[in-house]
Order: C-alpha cells, then sequence, then structure tokens
C-alpha cells in the first residue's frame, strides 16, 4: 500500500457535522443513518494524545480494518457501507484528508462495554495474575511466566472509559449485570471466535496476537455487528512469531515500542505528552507498515 498524503493530526470537515474527536478517531454525521469516521495520524500513549503524528499510521490503520471486516463477514456482520467517501464531501480540500483514512458506516449505539480476547499473559492480564492468580476472575493455572501462552484463550470484558481514562477489567458476572446474560454470553462466543480464527490465520503469516480488543453493537434486526476498528495495532497486542519467548515482554507491532520509549524519559503520563524524535516516529510507522503488509499483503 503506497501513500502520499502528507500526516493528518486532525480533520477538518466543515461540509459535516462533527460529533467526536477521540484519541485517533474523528467522526462526523453524514445523515440520520451515517457516519464518516476519519482515522488520523494521532498516536495516544498512557491515555494522552501525543503532539507527533505518525505518517501513514491511519491509512494503515483503515485498510487493516477493512481487510478484516471483508474477512469476519461470514462470522458476523458489521458497520462499513459501500458507499466511498468521497460521495459525501464535495470540497476537494476535503476529499484529500478522508483519501485512504475514511469509512462510510451505519450509526450504531455501541455496546457499554469492551469485547476483549487474550490468548497469552501480558499487559493486565499479567498484573492480575500476580496478584490473584486469575483474570478477570477466571481461574489459571499456578506457576505461568509473563507472556505464557493460556491453556486455551479467555474472555475478559471491561467498561469503558471516559476519556482520559484507563478502561476497567470486569469480571463476567459483571458483564451479565450491564448487559444480560444471553447477550454476555453471545459477546463471549463470539469474541473467542472472532479472536481464535484471526489467531490462527496470523501465526501462518509469523505475527501471534496475543489479545485484541473489539467494539460491538445491535443492528436493527438485533444483531450483533463488528463497530469501529479490527484487530489494528491500536486495539491489539501484536508479537513476531520468530522472537516470542515466554518470561519476557516481547518485542511488538504495537505502539508498545512508543510507550517504552517514553518511560525511558521518566515522564509522569500527564498531558502534554512529550515530543516523538523523528527516529522514533519512522521506526514507530516502519512497524505499522510491517504488519500491515504480513497480515493484509500478497501471501
Amino acid at each position: 500500500m503506497t501513500i502520499d498524503s502528507e500526516p493528518l493530526f486532525k480533520s477538518h470537515l466543515n461540509s459535516l457535522r462533527l460529533l467526536q474527536r477521540g484519541k485517533v478517531r474523528d467522526i462526523y454525521e453524514i445523515d440520520e443513518a451515517r457516519l464518516l469516521i476519519v482515522t488520523t495520524d494521532r498516536l495516544s500513549a498512557f491515555d494522552v494524545v501525543l503532539p507527533d503524528p505518525i505518517p501513514g499510521k491511519g491509512a494503515i490503520l483503515t485498510a487493516l480494518s477493512r481487510f478484516w471486516f471483508e474477512r469476519t463477514r461470514c462470522t458476523i456482520g458489521n458497520h462499513l457501507l459501500e458507499d466511498p467517501p468521497e460521495s459525501v464531501l464535495a470540497d476537494p480540500g476535503e476529499r484529500r484528508q478522508a483519501q485512504f483514512r475514511a469509512m462510510v458506516v451505519r450509526r450504531l449505539q455501541p455496546l457499554p462495554i469492551e469485547a476483549v480476547a487474550r490468548g497469552y499473559l501480558i499487559g493486565s492480564a499479567w498484573n492480575d495474575y500476580q496478584r490473584t492468580g486469575q483474570v478477570c476472575g477466571i481461574p489459571l493455572p499456578a506457576g505461568l511466566q509473563q507472556a505464557d501462552e493460556l491453556p486455551e484463550p479467555i474472555f475478559t470484558p471491561a467498561t469503558k472509559a471516559p476519556a482520559g481514562a484507563h478502561d476497567q477489567n470486569i469480571d463476567f458476572a459483571r458483564a451479565v449485570d450491564l448487559i444480560g446474560r444471553d447477550s454476555a454470553e453471545e459477546l463471549r462466543v463470539m469474541t473467542l471466535r472472532i479472536y481464535n480464527d484471526a489467531a490462527v490465520y496470523a501465526r501462518a503469516r509469523g505475527i501471534i496476537i496475543a489479545d485484541t480488543k473489539l467494539e460491538l453493537a445491535r443492528a436493527g434486526n438485533d444483531d450483533l455487528v463488528l463497530i469501529d476498528e479490527v484487530l489494528t495495532p491500536d486495539s491489539s497486542r501484536f508479537w513476531p512469531a520468530d522472537q516470542y519467548r515466554p518470561g519476557v515482554s516481547p518485542p511488538s507491532f504495537d505502539k508498545q515500542f512508543v510507550r517504552d520509549y517514553l518511560e525511558s524519559l521518566g515522564w509522569d503520563h500527564a498531558p502534554p505528552g512529550p515530543h516523538l524524535p523523528a527516529k522514533i516516529i519512522e521506526q514507530t510507522a516502519a512497524k505499522y507498515r510491517d504488519a500491515y503488509h504480513r497480515l493484509a499483503g500478497p501471501s
């Protein structure tokens, strides 16, 4: 995938009403039934948007989400519409901002919880396990190491936090309280099915998907549908399979690379975030490109 456009930190589409400017995505209202999602090149770390964009990041996240939306279509529907973004943007300058990085989608209400699947013991799951021997109330065998593969993937939902705060892991009982038992069971089954299928595909292409976070909604017919982004380096931990070693946090294709650099600065994680050196920006962009080409490029 060749991307010639300049990095986009913030979109300005005056012909549409801006509904939300998130950490990465700018969401615009087209009409009562449709939204335009513009994925910028912003990068957030520790819930702070950093001041420097990562060139090509938004286009790669968009292309990779489109790839997974199509690949999972036989398992679950999604919010992506066939309308090209240029069909809702008449101004040439606005079309340039949206080029490669925008999607026209159905306007749906997201479920109030994040659907997380974990196949490896890392991140907050590793922290929970060290304290309790469990992850989100799920008991695990004793003696596991950091980054160990779990006996089987687990569903670990989380509540959605307001902007600037961290999502909170919850147990399955709390998920049932929030969305009902039938919905929680359906969400668990579907999340693990999507994760398992994607993990097998990615492993054959040299990538371990350690975990992933999915956003889902209910369509008008009450079916679950995927929304937002799917199985990208921003919503998942991608590890190079040939460098994986249990007992240590493996190198990654995601923004953990940037987090590690920021930790070396002694930054207190309070805004504003520090500027990134050109070398870190380029290395981060290269990791995103590599993940895309491995997963969605020619076999």
